[in-house]
């Protein structure tokens, strides 16, 4: 029998028991937390309230994110603070390659806000944080999730240029939700991205990745022509997980897709030629990223982060 729809704060207020969060290691994340303190960095698990810091800051490792914590753009999803940001930090990049350093990462994540009042959007910051974290730490791995530069080709040849193993730009939810979700963005505009460094491929960069979420009140239809869309634009590598509604003040839940609906779309997703997609109610795009790759993405990419 069919049951009362449930009302948006009650969806959020109830979460399936797939989705309950289990705490665990407490010393470990307090030691994560207290290095990034002490280095004056931003992770994108505290700024977006990932479900999965307590799993992976007792892993020992976190998703660099750089520039600040103000972005430019307004995002419904996004719990990221938003307004005009500082100025850059010139210590930024010294300090996540310490940091991938005391972590002992093979693979590190490197995200930031979008910061649409910077000429190349950031782009020169990106290369300059890759460069640091390559020279500390020759064997590790770099996977960079960026910002869609406002459409700026010459702003993703200064990222090329920095030859990150995996270059990541999530295109989030399908094209219909855009002006909802990702206002002052562009599907095409990040397709086209998506495409152009796939074409960097082999020679400057290892693998192309996005993802988007689940649950903003899409359609499976609609997410079956996302993946389309997707490797049309030749993306290897890609992660759908739950939309988790991070307060009050972001878009409500529409709906929770259940474990079983996750599988479904992966394999249709690898039916489609992806390389790898993972897809599971918790899934982000950083979360066990150096599992998403193999070696041929560059040096250590397929070895799993020390926990």
């Amino acid at each position: 029998m069919a049951g009362k729809r449930m009302s948006h704060l009650e969806l959020s207020a109830q979460r399936p028991e797939w989705l309950k969060v289990r705490l665990t290691n407490q010393s470990a994340v307090d030691e994560v937390s207290g290095m990034m303190r002490e280095l004056r960095l931003t992770t994108v698990c505290e700024e977006a309230r990932c479900p999965n810091l307590f799993e992976c800051w007792a892993g020992r490792t976190a998703t660099f994110q750089l520039m600040g914590d103000i972005c430019t753009r307004h995002c419904g999803f996004c719990s990221i603070g938003k307004g005009k940001p500082g100025a850059l930090d010139d210590s930024e990049p010294e300090h996540v390659a310490e940091a991938v350093e005391r972590l002992g990462l093979r693979h590190a994540v490197i995200t930031s806000v979008d910061r649409d009042d910077l000429a190349d959007g950031g782009a020169t910051h990106f290369a300059r944080t890759i460069d640091a974290v390559r020279r500390r730490n020759p064997g590790c791995a770099v996977e960079v999730l960026i910002p869609d530069f406002a459409g700026s080709e010459a702003a993703l040849e200064i990222v090329l240029d920095a030859g990150p193993e995996v270059l990541n730009h999530n295109v989030e939810t399908v094209p219909r939700l855009y002006r909802r979700a990702r206002h002052g963005s562009d599907f095409q505009r990040s397709k086209e991205l998506l495409r152009r460094a796939g074409k960097a491929r082999p020679d400057r960069i290892g693998r192309t990745k996005s993802g988007c979420m689940v649950g903003l009140g899409e359609t499976k239809d609609e997410l079956l022509e996302l993946f389309a869309q997707l490797r049309e634009a030749d993306v290897d590598v890609l992660t759908v997980g739950q939309y988790l509604q991070p307060t009050a003040g972001q878009l409500p839940i529409e709906r929770y897709w259940s474990p079983d609906e996750f599988a479904q779309l992966r394999e249709a997703a690898l039916a489609m030629g992806f390389g790898h997609v993972e897809a599971g109610p918790f899934v982000r795009s950083s979360y066990h990223a150096a599992d998403h790759v193999g070696p041929e993405a560059g040096p250590e990419a397929g070895a799993a982060v020390p926990g």
